[in-house]
């Protein structure tokens, strides 16, 4: 009878970077099981790349010309054709490695890539509802068969063929305090705003009324996020928020783009 089994495949963990010194290591050392831990890093003005290399990581420098192109970057720069991609930011819980490892024993078969849950950290809590859990990602899979997509700063995996979840959580710590919240919204929004304005997408007073009202109640009481307390009015206020700062810059930039010069 021919056996079934199948060589375990190589894995390189994938990780973009930028002034992450604080983070990188223990992202790092979650990633312990993986072949090759491959940091891109866009020219950290801290230690960096020096904790990266110290923690056994293959480091590249590299300009910034934003998420996606980064992240596709450093995949296709990975040795091997399976690919775990975090952040800096984020964890690979015990759990969750346990499942990756077990699938890459047999080979990673049945599917082009996972899915995972990804648990947050905020404000010295974890959120378990809102849009915040289990805001699943797609984070492990083969690059012969997927490549980064989406649009600035929201990028995505685009996977050409069957996907799986996993169960155990891509612990995240996205925020160092309530300051870089507020500073990652604005940077964000700034962002997004270009990148619709671009794309020949338009605001409208409706739009700048309507949609962040709507995010709010949507996120607050559909997605359950009142059963995070105060955090989850909180939450659900900066997620109203940040499209009222994404439509709002829209409106400014169509409008400048009509304003006769002077």
């Amino acid at each position: 009878m021919a056996n079934s089994t199948r060589e375990p495949e190589r894995l390189t963990a994938c990780i973009i970077a930028m002034n992450e010194e604080d983070r990188i290591g223990d992202c790092i050392a979650s990633l312990s099981f993986c072949d090759e831990v491959l940091v891109v890093d866009s020219h950290s003005s801290d230690r960096t790349r020096e904790v990266a290399e110290q923690a056994g990581a293959r480091v590249i420098e590299r300009d910034w010309p934003g998420h996606v192109a980064q992240k596709e970057f450093t995949i296709r720069a990975a040795s091997n054709n399976w690919v775990l991609c975090v952040d800096a930011d984020e964890r690979i819980s015990p759990e969750l490695r346990a499942e990756i490892e077990a699938l890459q024993n047999t080979g990673f078969q049945g599917a082009a890539g996972w899915n995972m849950p990804r648990l947050c950290s905020y404000l010295g809590r974890w959120i378990r509802h809102g849009n915040w859990y289990p805001d699943r990602q797609l984070r492990l899979f083969d690059r012969r068969r997927g490549h980064w997509g989406g649009h600035d700063p929201h990028d995505k995996v685009e996977l050409d063929g069957p996907m799986l979840t996993l169960r155990g959580d891509l612990i995240h710590h996205p925020y160092r305090n309530f300051g870089d919240h507020l500073r990652t919204i604005d940077t964000y929004t700034t962002t997004m705003a270009q990148g619709l304005f671009d794309r020949g997408k338009r605001s409208s007073v409706a739009k700048l009324v309507l949609n962040p009202t709507w995010k709010f109640l949507r996120f607050y009481f559909l997605k359950r996020s009142f059963l995070d307390g105060w955090r989850g009015l909180l939450l659900a206020y900066l997620a109203a928020h940040y499209t009222r700062l994404k439509y709002a810059k829209l409106l400014v930039l169509q409008r400048a783009e009509n304003q006769p010069e002077q």
